[in-house]
């Protein structure tokens, strides 16, 4: 796979999805289950597995965690915690994984996985290909519970 061709636009944020987002509750990725003071966490559509969560950092476009400032970055990684928290203890996976790439959006964001014994990368990544649509209603319950854990 090669780097996207507006790959310079991506990284100047003026082809960037996530900032063009703005900070909707529902967008075609999934739906926002919390909204913290620096950062969005949604809820994916398609996984491998439950419990798979997106956290976007929002204001300025930035593309590296080291462009944060020391106290953008405490607040960053406490919401990311705070989220992979609710995730753990709604879901109650083996572990979870924490992966901030951005070689696809070039835009601050974490993702966070609950991984199980059976799950299809069991000891090692999940597959590198589209995942599945989660069933609807399941999809919905969990987002609501993950939410509710999150207001608390």
């Amino acid at each position: 796979m090669a780097w996207a061709e507006d790959w310079a636009a991506r990284i100047a944020g003026q082809a960037c999805r996530w900032c063009e987002h703005g900070r909707p509750d529902e967008i075609e990725f999934g739906t926002r289950i919390y909204a913290g003071h620096v950062s969005d966490a949604y809820f994916a559509r398609r996984a491998f597995v439950r419990g798979y969560v997106v956290v976007v950092w929002r204001g300025r476009h930035v593309v590296e965690p080291v462009d944060l400032t020391s106290t953008e970055a405490d607040q960053y990684h406490r919401e990311v915690l705070a989220v992979a928290r609710a995730v753990r203890d709604h879901f109650r996976p083996m572990k979870l994984n924490y992966l901030t790439m951005g070689n696809w959006e070039p835009h601050l964001h974490t993702h966070v996985t609950a991984r199980y014994y059976d799950d299809p990368g069991a000891g090692g990544p999940l597959p590198a290909v589209t995942p599945p649509l989660l069933d609807e209603r399941q999809w919905r319950d969990d987002a609501a519970a993950v939410r509710k854990l999150l207001a608390a």
